[in-house]
């Protein structure tokens, strides 16, 4: 992922900051407990794509 990119994505929903977790290859949004995957580099800001994060995983 291009570094200048995750400086100006935001969560589509909240418009919060994003985390990136590399080994999983996905933003996370920790507000809306959300996981947004990066397909082929290119993140999928969608809601009904992304990945709900479940109450016991960890949000860093």
């Amino acid at each position: 992922m291009d570094p200048k990119l995750l400086e100006i994505l935001v969560c589509p929903l909240c418009k919060g900051p994003l985390v990136h977790r590399k080994a999983a290859g996905e933003l996370i949004c920790k507000a809306d407990r959300l996981g947004f995957p990066i397909r082929d580099g290119i993140p999928v800001m969608l809601e009904e794509d992304a990945r709900k994060l479940p109450p016991e995983e960890e949000v860093a």
